[in-house]
Parts: structure tokens; sequence; C-alpha cells
């Protein structure tokens, strides 16, 4: 595999002895990544220079956190934890996959892309913290909307300084909507009054590629298991940065790390009440962070990673992602709005199979969805509270580039003067929710299938 650590000069943070030591680690994992790359390998080779890698680690650790002690860091303890965690759990947790698998290829390439995302994600948010004069505050005195903001601010602060990317805050209540080719990664931390934090990152893929690819100089044009091994470490990361705002932050223990596929996200996501769901458009993808406290007992869904098992899960897990994509490729979208989920469970039930199905329970909700994955066709639910259906065709009529998209009305109500209203605001058509459900699934074929005669 052709990747490599791309050195930039904004990686320097103005210390000699840390920006020194940071060149030499990107170096070392260059030349084994080189290494990696050669079909005959001596193990004694290998083991020497994931030795040499380890041991040029933990000097450098033990370096910065003396330069911390002389200038009073006050990050200096949660640095120390961080550094303890990486060189006492993940360093020797990947040397034992190492030897048993007897320094196969696969277990090489975890290794490398394990610290190559962790050296990324450190060095570009732990390390730069101490010299950018940030101070962490506790959040627990601030009003919601300002939690919200400074969330926001720490977030686009932490994807500038690690990406050069300027991300844009679109929505601080993102609902769990799909937007393009997405990962979808959760981390589930326990605190000792057994209370379970879950923390969920969305990347859009191409946003994966743009960045932490361009980090290794890879040529992939998509998301490869080495990619997404540095990405995972990388986003750990970001969300180890983050949370250190919460009270209490030290008492949070890592439990379970996991790769959601959509469906799995949206069912279980859809349990949560989030007290953070932020939507950033970072101009080279979407990127989405949520936060749920729960008191659910058992994680549901999902490809757990541990060490022993990240690449073969990773690569099962991007090989069904491929296959899913490949299988939706050629289906047209439908996005169906309801503010009840049994319509919406069934209405996905009914059309899946010849569909890809997207759901939304609110007009703001669909708004949304629209903006970020452009659907075919539109099933508006016309009686809904708070903003009802007209209201939601009138806003996606006043964008000119979504007034295009045709709409479908489902309603209840069938009577003379319900159908003049519906019918007075020019539609494709409307569909009854009393029509039997094969009957729903006809009429939708029916319009795809007039669409096309009237391309051709």
């Amino acid at each position: 595999m052709g990747n490599q650590l791309a050195w930039n000069e904004r990686y320097n943070i103005g210390v000699d002895i840390i920006d020194k030591e940071h060149k030499k680690l990107f170096s070392i994992l260059n030349k084994l990544f080189d290494f990696g790359r050669q079909e005959e390998k001596s193990q004694w080779v290998c083991q020497e220079a994931v030795k040499y890698f380890k041991d040029h680690a933990i000097q450098h650790f033990a370096d910065e956190e003396a330069y911390m002690f002389s200038i009073d860091y006050p990050g200096l303890e949660v640095h120390r934890r961080i550094h303890k965690n990486f060189r006492e759990r993940t360093i020797p947790a990947l040397e034992r996959e190492l030897e048993l698998s007897e320094y196969s290829a696969d277990s090489i390439n975890h290794f490398l892309g394990v610290c190559a995302g962790w050296l990324i994600g450190h060095s570009l948010i732990e390390d730069y913290a101490i010299v950018s004069g940030e101070t962490i505050k506790q959040w627990e005195n601030l009003h919601s909307e300002e939690e919200q903001a400074v969330m926001a601010q720490t977030l686009a602060s932490l994807l500038h300084s690690m990406f050069q990317l300027d991300a844009r805050l679109i929505s601080n209540c993102y609902g769990g909507e799909k937007f393009g080719d997405g990962i979808y990664y959760r981390l589930i931390y326990s605190t000792r009054d057994k209370k379970r934090w879950e923390f969920y990152l969305i990347f859009e893929e191409q946003l994966i590629v743009s960045t932490i690819g361009s980090v290794m100089d890879t040529s992939s044009e998509a998301v490869n298991v080495m990619l997404m091994n540095a990405a995972r470490y990388v986003a750990k990361q970001l969300v180890e940065r983050v949370k250190g705002h919460f009270p209490a932050a030290d008492q949070f223990e890592l439990k379970e790390e996991q790769l959601l596929t959509y469906e799995q996200f949206e069912k279980v996501f859809e349990k949560q009440r989030p007290q953070y769901s932020l939507l950033f458009d970072t101009g080279k993808g979407y990127f989405a962070y949520c936060v749920a406290a729960t008191d659910l007992l058992q994680p549901e869904g999902g490809v757990s990673i541990i060490t022993e098992n990240a690449m073969a899960e990773v690569g099962k897990y991007l090989s069904q992602n491929k296959m899913e994509k490949t299988e939706i490729s050629h289906k047209k979208k439908v996005l169906v709005v309801d503010d009840s989920e049994f319509m919406l469970k069934a209405m996905s039930d009914l059309l899946s199979n010849d569909y890809e199905v997207l759901t939304a329970k609110s007009g703001t909700s669909a708004i949304r969805g629209i903006t970020l994955d452009r659907p075919d066709l539109i099933l508006l639910d016309y009686e809904m509270p708070v903003c009802d259906g007209s209201q939601v065709l009138e806003m996606i009529r006043s964008e000119k580039e979504f007034a295009d998209i045709p709409v479908i009305f489902l309603t209840s109500k069938v009577d003379k003067e319900s159908v003049s209203k519906v019918i007075a605001l020019k539609p494709e058509g409307y569909l009854s929710k009393s029509m039997p459900p094969e009957t729903v699934k006809k009429e939708v074929d029916h319009f795809f299938k007039k669409k096309r005669r009237v391309k051709k």
C-alpha cells in the first residue's frame, strides 16, 4: 500500500524538543510503511522497527511531560493520562496482535494505521493545546444555548487546527438524517456512578479521504482499512479533547467502540435524547457530532472493535458499506415525511425493496434531509402538527435548487373539501393513508415509470 505520512510545517508547535520528536516519529512510521510494502521481510527486522518506534514514543512522552511541568501547564495530568493509556494499553495490545499473528501483513497494517491516527490526532489536538493558550472550561453552569455555542465553537476550532477546515455549523439539532456515503462511529463510556455516555461521530466518506488521506498522502479515492483505522484514532483523540470540558471527565472509562451502518445508527439514535447534536459543513464533506447520556444497559447493533479483531471487522464493515452502496446506487430515493413513527416504518417496509427510503418526522427535518441527500420523490404527510404539509411544500418550492423535486401528499382525509385543498397546492398527486399497502406501492411505481417514459 502506498501510504505515507506527509509532514506539514503547521504540525510544529514552536517548542524545539517536541517538534523535532514529532518529525522523527513521522519519519519512523514512514520507514515502517516502506517496510510493510516489501514482499520479503524478516520478522526480526519488523520487531526491531516496532521497538524503535515504541522507544522513541516513550522518550517523547517523558520529554513532553518534563516541558509541560517546567511551564506549569494546567493540562499536564490530562496529558499524562493520555500518554499512559497509549503506552500501557494501546501499544501492548498491538504488540500482542503482531506476535500472535507472527507479524502478518494485516497486523502490521493495523499497527501502522493506529499509530498514524494516534500521532496525527495527538499532535494536532493535545500537543497544539500546550502553546495555544486554550483553557478548558467546565460547562456545568452555562445555559443550554451557550453550551451548544461553546461546543460548536470548540469543534470548529479543532477541525480548523487539525485540517485547516473552515467548518460551518448547519444545525445544533441534527436529527440523524442521512448524508451522502457516511461512516457512523460510536464510542461508549461509563462513569463511576454507572452512567453511560455515548459519543457519535458521523463522517461523510469524502471528508476522511480528503483530511486523514491527505495527511497520510494516500492516493486512495475511497476509505480503505488503513485509512479507517487511522480515522478511528483521530476520532478518539477528538472525543478525548472535547469530553475534557465535561464535569468529572476523568471518571469516563471507554467501554466499547463501534462502527454502525446507517440503519443501525438510525435505530439506536431515534431512542436517544442527545445533549448535543451538531451538524457541520466542513467544505470537504459533512460531519456530525452527537453526545447522549443513556440508562440503556446494553449497546444495540454495530460492529464492536477491539485490537484483536480490528483489521478483520473494519474490512468487513467497509465491504458491507460498499455492497450496500452498489445495491442502492441504481435505486430511486424516496423521502417519507410523517410525524407518526408507525407510518414511517410501514412506508419504509413497503418501499425499501425497490427504493432507497429516507425518513423525516417533521418539516424541519425534511428540509434538512433534502439538503443533505436530495430525493427523487417526497411522500409528504399533509396533516402534521406545528408545520403542516402545505407549509413544508411552500418551503421546498421557495428554494430554487429544490423547487423541481416532485411531492405527493399522504392524507387521512379524503372528503371533497379536504381533497380540494390538497389539489389546489398542485402537488404531483395525493395518496390516501387508508389505501391498501399494495395500492400505495403501485402508485409510487407508476409515478417513476411515467417519469421514465417522459424522459425517453
